[in-house]
């Protein structure tokens, strides 16, 4: 039987790479992001290669646009077994320049959002005994650095929010996996002027989605906790 997909942010950057590469291997996805012109791109290159894909454009702020996702992937697909929670809003500022609405925009998508697809989601894999979260919550999810603080704070609460998930579903055969994925050079950088970085010493978006099927196919006895994977130049950092 093959794999059923939901990956949010699925329109780029990682969560596209993630959508192409799991194609490539057979997954059926349902791809979920705000972007409905890149979304279905996404769509159209996985189906222009013989892949299964369906596109639903998703604000995981919005319940009920969530339980539609869920109801069309349940209704094409039948089961789902996996989530992969790409979504996600950073706006890296100076702890006296982050505003209140910056503030509130990332915690409604990374933290509010993220807990309510993975609810809706997990109470579909409960009904078959199975399925696997994959969250790359990224490396501000364990560490800060200058800029960071809206967007760290927000990330944090993510991953705390996945643990707690964890612990209340663990039981019902669900697993949870946390990655760490620093410096990733994707679309998230386009905008970023308050820093200087140096996107080709970056991850690729494709390092980053390998490690995201990694999590997705380790064996039926195994489950990845969390990873931290870095640029070379930030080994064990």
């Amino acid at each position: 039987m093959k794999e059923t997909i939901i990956i949010t942010g699925a329109s780029s950057g990682i969560g596209r790479a993630a959508a192409l590469q799991l194609a490539a291997q057979g997954a059926q996805l349902v791809l979920a992001a705000r972007n409905y012109h890149a979304l279905s791109e996404v769509g159209d290159e996985i189906r222009a290669t013989g892949g299964s894909a369906i596109v639903v454009p998703t604000d995981v702020t919005q319940a009920s646009q969530i339980a539609d996702l869920v109801s069309e992937a349940v209704a094409t697909y039948g089961q789902i077994h996996g989530l992969v929670n790409c979504a996600g809003l950073g706006i890296l500022r100076a702890a006296d320049q982050i505003s209140a609405d910056d503030i509130d925009r990332m915690y409604a998508v990374n933290v509010k959002g993220l807990i309510l697809v993975t609810q809706a989601v997990v109470a579909e894999m409960i009904k078959t005994k199975g399925g696997k979260v994959i969250t790359p919550v990224g490396t501000m999810g364990k560490f800060v650095m200058r800029g960071s603080v809206g967007y760290s704070a927000s990330k944090w609460a993510a991953t705390a929010a996945i643990k707690a998930m964890a612990t209340e579903w663990q039981r019902q055969g669900i697993g949870f996996s946390l990655l760490y994925l620093g410096g990733v050079d994707t679309p998230f950088w386009d905008k970023i002027d308050f820093m200087k970085v140096q996107r080709d010493k970056m991850l690729s978006a494709d390092d980053a989605a390998r490690a995201i099927v990694y999590a997705l196919h380790a064996s039926a006895t195994a489950i990845l906790n969390e990873m931290v994977l870095q640029p070379e130049s930030h080994q064990l950092i």
